[in-house]
């Protein structure tokens, strides 16, 4: 039996909520990429959040390469890059740096884009995986497998932030259908809200911009539709 959107949308919130509000706010404290980090993710993934949350923090932007279980659009060219089949994997064309091991990553990001100082609820320890692997549960294998899609000619964009619920839900749909996207990070107190509002007119996340049909559109229930009737099978 199928859950009502807004179920979902509460499971999420509680995911949310798990986090301590990791992943809610976006500052701005070091030096800014020329060139879009690229991160092989799976949304469901308890480490490959611990990422996410970090690059809403830092208030980069990513292009996100969805590699769930039983995919086979990015998940071999993953392995090619690192060798192994293991997420998340960073790879920062600024640099030439990859990294797997989130904690590696948030690191690497902290101190090459941030002030060198790790996000709180990642300083925690055994805290922080148990927090982030109750999340996962609570969306119940949501973000983690692919299901049958056709391929974009161009990579989609999305205004997200990390801890929005609106924002997860359409997210674990994207990679479920193995969909890569621009993900801009617009958290609360984010510098990058300004320019996002200038485009889409008003302060709303999720927003997604697909240039393959030239449509754009907020609400997270018409993005999953839009998501299921132009790429799902």
């Amino acid at each position: 039996m199928q859950l009502p959107h807004l179920a979902h949308v509460g499971l999420a919130l509680l995911a949310s909520a798990a986090r301590w509000g990791g992943g809610l706010y976006g500052t701005r404290g070091g030096a800014r990429p020329v060139q879009p980090l690229e991160l092989y993710d799976i949304e469901g993934c308890p480490y490959c959040r611990r990422v996410r949350e970090a690059l809403t923090e830092l208030d980069l932007p990513v292009m996100i390469f969805p590699c769930p279980k039983g995919g086979v659009r990015f998940r071999p060219k993953a392995e090619a890059l690192g060798g192994k089949a293991q997420f998340p994997l960073l790879v920062d064309p600024n640099t030439g740096a990859q990294l797997y091991e989130s904690r590696d990553i948030v690191r690497y990001l902290s101190e090459h884009y941030g002030d060198g100082a790790v996000p709180l609820i990642q300083r925690l320890g055994p805290v922080d995986l148990a927090t982030s692997a109750q999340a996962s549960a609570f969306r119940a294998g949501k973000g983690v497998r692919a299901r049958p899609s056709r391929a974009p000619e161009a990579p989609l964009e999305l205004y997200s932030f990390e801890a929005s619920p609106f924002c997860r839900v359409v997210r674990e749909r994207l990679c479920e259908l193995e969909l890569p996207y621009l993900l801009h990070n617009v958290g609360k107190r984010s510098p990058s809200r300004a320019a996002f509002i200038a485009r889409s007119g008003r302060m709303m996340v999720p927003y997604l911009a697909d240039p393959n049909t030239q449509q754009e559109m907020f609400e997270s229930a018409d993005i999953l539709e839009y998501l299921d009737g132009h790429y799902g099978r």
